[in-house]
This record gives C-alpha cells, structure tokens and sequence, in this order.
C-alpha cells in the first residue's frame, strides 16, 4: 500500500544511508521498524506487568563494606592517592 509521510530530513537522511549500507530499500526499513513497534506494544499489552529481565555482571564482589564509614574513607583516600601517582 503505498502511502505519505511527513519524516524529518535528518531522520530521511540517516534513514537512506542506513537503507544504503543495508543495501535494502527505505521502504523494507521502515516497514520492519514499524512492524518491531507494533510487536513491541502487543507483547507489552498482553503483559502490562511483565518487565525485561534486568542485566546482571560478575564484577568480583565487594571491595569495601559501605555501612563501615572509616574503612569507606580510607578505600577512597588510597584511591584518590593513587591517581595522584599516575
């Protein structure tokens, strides 16, 4: 079906170099970005409660216990020193 759109130029314009670097049409584009809103808000709607898990990372545990305020300062104060030294 063919249709009129008022799209912004800069938007029409990184739209076509994507459409370019794709090598597919602007059309193809826009059709597939509508059609994942559309999904996007169906699957939202049949769950509105359900949220996307949140990320997580090992990141090597604890350094310091923030609760003990004098050993947060001292953590901090040597890391402020060794910046100092580089």
């Amino acid at each position: 079906m063919k249709t009129t759109l008022n799209i912004d130029d800069t938007v029409m314009q990184r739209l076509r170099e994507e459409a370019a670097r794709r090598g597919t049409t602007m059309s193809a584009l826009v059709e597939a970005g509508l059609r994942r809103i559309l999904d996007d808000e169906k699957s939202t709607q049949s769950h509105p409660d359900s949220l996307a898990p949140l990320p997580t990372w090992r990141c090597g545990g604890l350094l310091v216990d923030i609760a003990n305020r004098e050993e947060l300062y001292r953590v901090m104060e040597e890391g402020a020193d060794a910046g100092l030294r580089h």
